[in-house]
């Protein structure tokens, strides 16, 4: 039997708090990109957090039209794989498709379609870029199967309490196919999640003013010591 290894780890002085993902997350098999294997995806496009994380790849998605600005600004400061939002509800066709061409060129290792997506879209993206298309599933009613075959090459399933049972369902007609998918609230969930079949998952840190709150109540503490 192999003996476990001693993994090192190194922080900074200034850069020892981080958000960290559930550590249950490496249990999945994980899903390789241009020779990178991503297993954990934080969901988020706070900058602050971006930088202070250890997850393997951003998934960058967010509920208003795509802008360039905020991408740009999402590459500039993250050091793992950015997973782009283009789109594919109120912004498509062209529009979409232009937006995955200037996210390749910033660097976006793939661009993700939310639920609404046509397969028109779809293809115009699949024609104009060279990086993979990320296909978000919101429930078992999806028509997976002719957006796979327009150009989708990874599934991302975010269905709420029934993601698990989601990602079964694709699992049974679709046994290889890349999945990444919603871990839930509880390390049971990502389990059951990474039992079901996903390949990777993603997180959804606390926001910036849920970990803001616990630094204020260590200042405090720490003043009241002081006194």
């Amino acid at each position: 039997m192999l003996e476990k290894k001693h993994i090192p780890s190194v922080m900074s002085d200034l850069r020892y708090e981080i958000v960290e993902v559930p550590a249950n997350i490496k249990q999945c098999s994980g899903i390789q990109i241009y020779g990178r294997r991503i297993k954990s995806v934080i969901f988020t496009t706070d900058v602050s957090i971006i930088a202070n994380n250890n997850a393997d790849a951003v998934l960058a998605v967010y509920p208003f039209t795509p802008n360039p600005a905020i991408l740009k600004s999402i590459m500039q400061v993250a050091s793992v794989p950015v997973f782009a939002g283009v789109g594919g509800g109120l912004t498509k066709g062209d529009r979409s498709g232009n937006m995955s061409l200037f996210a390749e060129s910033e660097g976006a290792f793939a661009v993700v379609v939310n639920g609404p997506t046509d397969v028109p879209t779809i293809q115009t993206i699949n024609k104009m870029i060279d990086v993979p298309i990320i296909y978000t599933v919101v429930s078992d009613k999806a028509d997976i199967a002719s957006r796979i075959e327009a150009g989708v090459d990874i599934l991302n399933v975010s269905g709420g309490s029934q993601t698990a049972s989601i990602v079964t369902k694709i699992r049974e007609s679709y046994p290889h196919f890349p999945i990444m998918a919603t871990g839930g609230p509880s390390l049971e969930s990502v389990e059951a999640t990474i039992a079901a079949g996903a390949n990777a998952i993603t997180f959804t840190p606390p926001s910036n003013a849920e970990l803001f709150k616990f630094k204020m109540e260590e200042y405090r503490l720490t003043e009241e010591r002081g006194h």
